[in-house]
Parts: C-alpha cells; sequence; structure tokens
C-alpha cells in the first residue's frame, strides 16, 4: 500500500472492516494503542500550550504529510512503527 493512493487505502480498509468482525483482537490492540497515544499527546499539548506552538501545530495540521519537515516526518515514522510493531506482536501470537 506503500504510496498507494488515499481512494485505494480507503477501498482496502473498507474491504477489510466489512469482511470483519467489529471487535477484532487486533482492532481492540490497536483501539488501546491509539488511546495511548492519544493521550500522550494530548498531555503534551496541554502542558506546553502557548500561541507559538499553536501557530506550529495548526500548520502542521494544514500540511500533507509530504511537506512536513524530515524531523515531523521521523516523529511520525516512529509512531508508525510503534503500531506496526503491535501488528505484528499480535499476528505472531
Amino acid at each position: 500500500m506503500r504510496g498507494s493512493s488515499p481512494q485505494k487505502r480507503s477501498s482496502l480498509v473498507c474491504s477489510v472492516k466489512h469482511n470483519m468482525p467489529e471487535h477484532t483482537p487486533l482492532i481492540e490492540v490497536l483501539a488501546d494503542l491509539e488511546h495511548q497515544q492519544w493521550a500522550k499527546w494530548t498531555a503534551y499539548m496541554l502542558d506546553n500550550m502557548t500561541d507559538e506552538r499553536v501557530a506550529i501545530w495548526r500548520r502542521q495540521i494544514e500540511a500533507p504529510y509530504a511537506e512536513l519537515s524530515k524531523k515531523e516526518k521521523d516523529s511520525d515514522r516512529k509512531e508508525a512503527w510503534i503500531v506496526l510493531d503491535a501488528v505484528m506482536d499480535h499476528l505472531k501470537g
């Protein structure tokens, strides 16, 4: 799926979602991980709220991934590896 369009990814996700029970063990693992990542980010954001940081975060929200800085992409890649590790651990059983 690397390099695939958002439409192709969305189509694949819809296909998988349609053929899977709503609460599979993997979905629960990923949902738990998503909550942990959200909680960590939200705590960081609330503890570091300044006008300057809000402006940076707003720019990042508007920017497509391809336009992020290397440092910003590295941060997103780090989070992606955490998700991939969780998926691989789950598949290993």
